[in-house]
């Protein structure tokens, strides 16, 4: 769906974006990560050409963007950024609706659209008539992202769009965001520099350093087989243990059959936080949950190494 091949964006002579190529394949979920100035966000926004390619060729859905004129390129893919970009004077239901008015929806498919799109960011309908003031950090960035989808986009762009959120609400924005990338199967390539934020959010992970891809893989990938030094200190190297873990459910190692006291566990609980249920718990193994709200087995503490 997205292809770059030997991108490259220069200012004043320098390289940013450094011969990068990648291919993002329908539906997935890339994310680009690296340290500030590494070029990630100057790389997505060459995508929607808000920032002009040096050279080099992007194709989105298989058409080479520089063949696109870019109004109708970018009402093709969503966008959403750190700050959101809200209209001050427009309320919640008017923001949502803008790229739908640009491409003169009729009134009655732009309304089911918004009360649709509202359900999918679980934005209650008394927020429809509401201004972006009146709303919180969490709640205008729910709208900024109802927008980006607002005209059904082939691509969804987001620049660090959780960023300037608190980590509570961080989280539970990134899970919805999860959610909605299940349920939609759009394309998305998104910008962070959360290490953590792209490992639980991505299929494909593009790491970039001085504009240079220095590693493209799934966070599994990149976890056990990271490609040099920079890669070992943006995951962590005390911590790729434990990141693994966070990969995987409960329910991938789960022992048929096998009973253990307490409270049982949900399969989908991560592997990482069954190790801080083992630890709070002071026990080696936790029973685990079954459908019918039953124990379908045991995890134990082996099994988090095996």
């Amino acid at each position: 769906m997205i292809e770059l091949r030997n991108v490259v964006k220069e200012y004043g002579g320098k390289r940013v974006v450094d011969d990068v190529s990648f291919t993002v394949g329908r539906g997935q979920f890339c994310v680009l990560v690296g340290s500030s100035g590494s070029g990630k966000s100057t790389t997505l926004k060459l995508v929607n050409r808000l920032v002009p390619l040096t050279s080099g060729a992007i194709r989105v859905g298989g058409e080479d963007i520089a063949q696109v004129p870019p109004e109708a390129l970018r009402r093709r893919i969503g966008y959403a950024i750190q700050s959101i970009g809200l209209f001050p004077h427009w309320s919640v239901e008017r923001n949502i609706a803008t790229v739908p008015r640009l491409l003169k929806w009729p009134e009655a498919r732009i309304a089911e659209r918004v009360r649709d799109l509202m359900a999918l960011v679980r934005l209650e309908e008394e927020h429809r008539r509401k201004y972006p003031h009146q709303l919180s950090g969490g709640q205008q960035q729910r709208v900024g992202l109802a927008r980006a989808l607002a005209a059904d986009p082939e691509v969804l762009l987001m620049d660090e769009p959780l960023g300037a959120l608190d980590p509570i609400t961080r989280q539970a924005l990134a899970d919805e965001l999860a959610r909605i990338h299940a349920a939609t199967g759009k394309t998305i390539l998104f910008v962070t520099h959360d290490m953590d934020e792209a490992l639980r959010l991505a299929d494909i992970v593009a790491i970039l350093h001085d504009g240079q891809l220095v590693q493209f893989g799934s966070p599994r990938d990149i976890l056990e087989h990271p490609a040099g030094d920079f890669v070992r200190d943006l995951v962590g190297r005390s911590e790729a243990g434990l990141k693994l873990l966070a990969l995987s459910p409960v329910s991938e190692r789960l022992r048929r059959g096998e009973i253990s006291a307490g409270e049982p566990v949900d399969p989908a609980l991560s592997l990482r936080d069954a190790l801080a249920q083992m630890i709070l718990r002071r026990a080696d193994r936790l029973p685990v949950a079954d459908a019918e709200g039953g124990v379908a087995g045991s995890v134990l503490l082996a099994d988090l190494v095996r």
